[in-house]
């Protein structure tokens, strides 16, 4: 029987310009190219996925403070995931291995189940499938709650675009966000939603593209310009304008921009971090915050979608 590598079942897609490899654990973009060009920092079969890279967050996408949260007049506690902040981070789906339940050359759909357990104590299916087109990568990801109860609920990818040779510094942002969410900065716990431009515009505005030089953002951004069809959408260019760009729909009002500064510096800075999600960072503490988190309260029998494209740029 031939060994599984340590990203477990391997899914290669291919579509015109594009090709792709979706590992099964987490459900994760494990590289994306157009032309061999990388669109995404990529990581081996045999690796275990370092820094999230490409993976499907669910139930819940970015921090639980504390992991402690209450919902349904319960409160329950998570594993703390991210132990240096002390938070519980992107869900339980990261580790699953997902099922493939229908592939094609250019296409793959893969299912796993979130178990009922003491700290989320909800049966929740996950079904995700990845397409290659003319335009990339496209991701969808639907959640079925099959429980006696109402689950909370929220999900999103964890990209680290690549506009083209060189690091974070080097490439131009166009982001579309006019409000970004202040964190504490020892533990990036939420505070309050404020304009792009009314602190530190130089650090969290980029409605105007602009190069992101030495610039450190681990935020979630809100108020997003979308398109006629509800799409918004984030640009990441080298300096001779081509690179890669990520859209998505409106079931995601929030995107995190990680520039990924890392304490190793091989690992520092390869990619600029673009999460859509559906929920903002420790959504699950809805209640706690004066802004609208965009938590779902997923009802018995009920579904829920959500999707994203990542394509190349020149």
């Amino acid at each position: 029987m031939p060994r599984i590598p340590t990203s477990g079942t391997q899914h290669a897609l291919r579509a015109g310009d594009y090709e792709a490899v979706i590992a099964s654990i987490g459900a994760t973009v494990r590289s994306l190219t157009c032309r061999g060009r990388n669109l995404v920092v990529p990581f081996d079969a045999d690796e275990v996925r370092p820094s999230y890279r490409g993976a499907t967050l669910a139930p819940w996408p970015n921090r639980v403070v504390d992991g402690r949260y209450t919902f349904g007049g319960v409160e329950r506690q998570l594993a703390l995931t991210e132990p240096a902040r002390l938070h519980a981070l992107h869900g339980l789906a990261a580790w699953l291995d997902f099922e493939a339940v229908d592939k094609g050359p250019d296409h793959v759909t893969l299912a796993a189940v979130i178990q009922p357990q003491s700290s989320y104590p909800w049966r929740i299916v996950v079904v995700t499938t990845f397409s290659l087109g003319p335009e990339g990568l496209t991701q969808s990801v639907t959640a079925r709650n099959d429980s006696a109860e109402a689950a909370p609920w929220g999900t999103g990818p964890h990209p680290y675009l690549v506009a083209g040779a060189g690091h974070v510094d080097d490439w131009t942002l166009e982001l579309p966000a006019a409000q970004v969410l202040g964190v504490t900065e020892d533990r990036l716990i939420p505070t309050d939603l404020v304009a792009v431009d009314a602190d530190d515009p130089e650090r969290f505005d980029f409605r105007t593209p602009r190069r992101l030089g030495a610039v450190e953002i681990d935020h979630a951004y809100s108020g997003l310009t979308r398109d006629e069809a509800g799409i918004a959408t984030v640009r990441v260019t080298d300096a001779a304008g081509s690179g890669v760009q990520m859209s998505w729909d409106a079931a995601c009002p929030w995107v995190q921009i990680h520039t990924a500064d890392k304490s190793e510096p091989e690992l520092s800075r390869l990619g600029l971090a673009v999460e859509p999600m559906t929920c903002a960072p420790d959504a699950y503490n809805d209640a706690d915050y004066a802004f609208h988190t965009g938590l779902i309260a997923l009802e018995p029998g009920a579904e829920t979608t959500a999707s994203w494209r990542i394509g190349a740029i020149g």
